[in-house]
């Protein structure tokens, strides 16, 4: 079932019209027959076949441990699998001792009868939004015009790619600055990024534990709401899909617009026409915390830098940075000019401005490109890192505030450039508001893709 939805996929299992050790089966030959080795880490088929033959015996006697019971899905490898070494994309991890259990987000999901496909690629610790991997290679982005390597999105790389690519119809990643909703939108898929807390966080490899957050990515919204109702123990989805007209809408009147691609903006105004035709009230709402924290972030630093330091200080600044990716190794450095009071000014700003910004959209669901671009031509940003950078910042700039303001979003594909490559529409909300966001997103998909 190539590019089958996982909603489609639970209907064929529920009724008996699909089997899950043969859907199994075939994920692994659209894998071989695909032929990019960047997409998985490691491939974990002897657990899958075993969690699919218990998969079969549930459904045979009517007894599903879930909608999703017999669906495969594959991990971001910063997920812990219990026996296995957690390398987050590096290989300076590779001695690390292996899990002793599975994240707490992967027993849930077994429990639920889901089948564990294996964990796939993502730019080393996490971080970096373009998806480049010197050590597993970079993942195809399918999408990319003949003889051109076109960025897979970052960090979640191999997430994006997995579904876009049909292999998979889920795949769980994690978002501190973006790492969800820029694959999704790279590869033209959908992706969720949830407010801080939603699922349990133990078991996951951290970049910056106050930012960090982890979501899905799928091919329909339906799949990520059915997934996040799994994960949260729930028998269906909480979120129900809401009408565009019951809907209030709003664009940032700062920073989310400037600098996009052509094709970027006309699609993202195309999109927000069909909205207004469907009968949603879209208004621009003055978030002036957004230029003020863009200011704060150029004098004081990122805080996800400071972070990031402290985890990997000892690594970054020994022989362990001779083996590992000179990109990732130069932006955790940044952060050694920060000062104790730089990251309290950090600390204190945000939590003001996440109460300030909560205030002043309420309910609205806010509106904006995912990303300022689509994907671009890697081999340039491979060889220069200061071209690199450029890319970086641009294609982080939009998700990367939601960050730092705990925004849960949905990121959905509403078009494609002239050479065919996607672009993303955003809807954004203040943290807490994942099920209304949800019900935004079910009920305005059709629209938002055109």
């Amino acid at each position: 079932m190539e590019h089958a939805t996982a909603c489609e996929m639970s209907h064929g299992l529920q009724s008996g019209k699909l089997d899950p050790v043969a859907l199994t089966e075939e994920v692994y030959d659209r894998l071989e027959r695909h032929g990019d080795n960047a997409i998985y880490i490691e491939t974990t088929r002897a657990r899958a076949i075993t969690e699919a033959k218990a998969s079969r015996l549930r459904l045979q006697a009517g007894l599903p441990a879930s909608q999703l019971d017999g669906v495969p899905v594959a991990w971001k490898d910063l997920f812990d699998l219990k026996g296995r070494v957690t390398t987050a994309g590096a290989v300076v991890t590779k001695t690390d001792a292996p899990a002793a259990a599975d994240a707490p987000v992967i027993a849930t999901a077994h429990r639920a009868g889901m089948i564990t496909t294996g964990t796939v690629n993502m730019t080393e610790f996490a971080y970096s939004g373009i998806g480049l991997n010197p050590h597993y290679g970079t993942p195809r982005n399918i999408h990319a015009p003949a003889n051109q390597k076109r960025s897979p999105g970052g960090s979640s790389s191999a997430s994006g790619v997995v579904v876009s690519a049909g292999i998979v119809p889920l795949s769980m990643g994690s978002d501190t600055g973006g790492s969800v909703r820029i694959p999704a939108s790279f590869n033209g898929v959908v992706g969720y990024k949830t407010s801080t807390g939603r699922y349990p966080m133990a078991g996951v490899y951290p970049l910056a534990p106050s930012l960090d957050t982890i979501g899905p990515l799928a091919n329909t919204v339906a799949d990520c709401a059915l997934f996040d109702a799994v994960l949260r123990g729930k028998g269906a989805p909480e979120a129900t899909p809401s009408e565009p007209r019951s809907l209030s809408f709003a664009i940032p009147d700062q920073i989310l617009l400037e600098d996009l691609a052509p094709a970027v903006a006309a699609n993202f105004d195309a999109t927000v026409s069909r909205l207004e035709a469907a009968g949603g009230r879209i208004t621009r709402l003055s978030l002036p915390e957004l230029s003020e924290l863009t200011d704060l972030i150029a004098r004081h630093g990122f805080l996800a830098g400071a972070e990031a330091l402290a985890l990997h200080h000892d690594r970054v600044l020994g022989p362990a940075a001779e083996k590992m990716d000179a990109r990732v190794v130069r932006r955790i450095r940044l952060a050694e000019s920060m000062s104790a009071v730089d990251i309290l000014v950090l600390q204190q700003a945000r939590l003001r401005m996440q109460a300030s910004t909560a205030a002043r959209i309420g309910n609205t669901i806010l509106l904006c490109p995912t990303t300022a671009t689509t994907a671009m031509e890697t081999c340039s940003l491979e060889a220069d890192q200061e071209e690199f950078f450029r890319h970086n910042g641009l294609t982080l700039r939009n998700t990367s505030l939601g960050n730092f303001l705990d925004w849960c979003g949905v990121s959905i594909p509403n078009g494609t450039d002239a050479d065919g490559m996607p672009t993303g529409f955003l809807l954004s909300a203040p943290s807490g508001q994942d099920t209304a966001l949800l019900g935004a997103a079910l009920g305005c998909e059709e629209i938002i893709r055109g």
